[in-house]
């Protein structure tokens, strides 16, 4: 497969990796909850990039449908490159705005954009998909990364969404239409739903006792000597063929068994060329394929005045995405049980569509949103309060009595670094240190809801029960070891336990005979805590 080349790419090709992971803060008076859970609806304050490595405790291969919605780039948008990766290269990038006259635009924007995806590959579930919103600026060289990142086998579509309907009369070539990329994780696991049919399309004026019915075309593309006959209309006695280039949808003998079945109709008054009955009934079970060329859902004029009705204010947020085309991409791709997640989240629009469609279908869906700016309060997490709270002015029904549901706001903390670890002086909580051991010991799930501090469990495997000896406190660590007491205290199981802790007073015979597998507590904490230091 041909690979993208650009200036920083050997860089960025596994900074992902040395991104370290930070402590997740919650902030219970931002949010919709009566307590802070990750695994509510969440909002995320923070650097995207380290969010989503934070993230992946909790959420790797959990997440259904992921829709970003990044910078242009079209040298109008001001956004800086400001990962800090260990090179003089991209050192010299931090900082600076990205314009139209920088040109390493788009190495920039590549080198921002690989380490993302990467971690967003992880976070996605296995029959996962991810959507990204882009337009030409960017868009040929963001289909041969996501082919590189997510295999060039897994691409879905191209969707050519239709964003603006005036014209621009002052460029000779007027733009009114954006992308949205599709990909799965796996294209043998992922199904893309079929669109609800729209049943005001379907009537019964001769009383089919099958009920409501519309009528298609008999002809079908290609030519096949076994789909092309001749079709006699049995009231005007006149002969079809198929038209030059097509054949019929089936054969001659299903024909006439659907013709004697009375799904065979000549036209309204009977002296037309052969359509097909097709029943209601059928059609809900089937759905409607899906067009890649979507023009049923708001523009970018109708996203900006949904926005500003929500806020009762203009000038909110420049370049909004409509609700309606993020719910069509959350009812293609998601089950009513979905995580969806959104790392670009801007005005929240994500969290505005999932609630919508949770409350139209009964779903369940929860929502992540990552937003790294300073509005991420005031205007991504005042949206969502807004829309669930109710928007009295809208003209909305629903959005006026509120979609309903929750959402737990958290910031990030501080990052979980070696050097930050051995002076003592930022020691992550329990749980932050928890989730983070546990991940890494295992690559599974960190589950919140099963943690015992008391215990000190934090976890199994399919072979180990996994403890954390460990407080975020200088005195307690310098004296907190695996001791014999310890050992006795810990909870009988017939899996292996594995503990982690700063020191262990046991010798391997005691260790054996308590089915106890022992790791000294990561970055060796006790080793450097100095009391004059503290």
């Amino acid at each position: 497969m041909p690979r993208l080349q650009f200036k920083g790419k050997i860089l960025v090709e596994n900074y992902h990796m040395s991104v370290p992971f930070h402590e997740l803060i919650a902030s219970r008076e931002k949010g919709l909850s009566p307590q802070s859970s990750l695994h509510d609806n969440l909002i995320l304050h923070g650097d995207n990039l380290a969010a989503l490595k934070s993230l992946l405790p909790f959420y790797r291969e959990q997440v259904k449908c992921i829709f970003i919605d990044p910078p242009y780039n079209t040298g109008n948008e001001s956004w800086e490159y400001n990962d800090n990766v260990n090179s003089p290269l991209i050192k010299d990038w931090l900082g600076k705005t990205v314009d139209r006259d920088d040109l390493t635009r788009h190495d920039k924007w590549l080198c921002m954009m690989m380490p993302r995806l990467k971690l967003l590959h992880q976070l996605l579930r296995k029959d996962g998909v991810i959507f990204v919103s882009i337009d030409d600026n960017e868009m040929h060289h963001l289909r041969c990364l996501m082919n590189e990142v997510f295999g060039e086998e897994n691409f879905l579509a191209s969707f050519i969404w239709h964003h603006r309907k005036s014209k621009q009369n002052d460029i000779r070539v007027s733009l009114g239409h954006n992308y949205i990329l599709g990909y799965t994780k796996n294209e043998t696991h992922f199904e893309l739903k079929s669109i609800p049919v729209n049943e005001s399309q379907f009537s019964n004026p001769d009383n089919d006792p099958r009920g409501p019915w519309t009528l298609d075309p008999m002809d079908a593309p290609n030519i096949c000597p076994n789909l092309t006959y001749e079709i006699i209309n049995p009231n005007t006695g006149k002969s079809y063929y198929p038209p030059k280039g097509r054949c019929w949808q089936f054969c001659k003998e299903k024909y006439e068994q659907a013709l004697e079945e009375g799904r065979i109709v000549f036209g309204r008054t009977g002296r037309a060329k052969p359509q097909y009955k097709r029943y209601l009934e059928e059609a809900k079970q089937k759905g409607r394929s899906v067009s890649t060329i979507w023009q049923d859902v708001g523009t970018a004029t109708n996203a900006t005045e949904e926005l500003n009705q929500i806020f009762g204010e203009k000038g909110v947020f420049k370049t909004p995405k409509p609700s309606d085309l993020i719910r069509k991409l959350v009812l293609l791709s998601t089950d009513h049980d979905s995580v969806v997640l959104d790392s670009f989240a801007g005005s929240g629009t994500t969290a505005h569509a999932v609630l919508a469609q949770n409350l139209e279908d009964g779903g369940n869906r929860r929502f992540i949103l990552v937003e790294c700016e300073d509005y991420a309060e005031s205007t991504t997490a005042e949206r969502v309060r807004r829309v669930i709270q109710g928007v009295p002015d809208s003209k909305n029904e629903s959005l006026n009595a509120g979609l309903g549901g929750t959402f737990s706001y958290y910031t990030l903390g501080r990052p979980m670094k070696q050097e930050s670890l051995l002076d003592g002086s930022h020691l992550p909580s329990w749980e932050n240190l928890s989730s983070y051991i546990f991940f890494t010991a295992t690559g599974q799930e960190f589950d919140l809801n099963v943690i015992n501090h008391d215990t000190g469990y934090i976890g199994q495997t399919n072979s180990h029960d996994v403890f954390l000896l460990y407080e975020p406190d200088v005195d307690q660590l310098k004296n907190l070891a695996l001791s014999l007491s310890e050992a006795r205290a810990l909870p009988a199981s017939p899996r292996r336990k594995l503990v982690f802790a700063p020191a262990k007073y046991l010798d391997q015979e005691f260790l054996h005979k308590y089915n106890i597998d022992f790791q000294q507590l990561p970055f060796q904490i006790y080793e450097a805590i100095d009391p004059d230091e503290k």
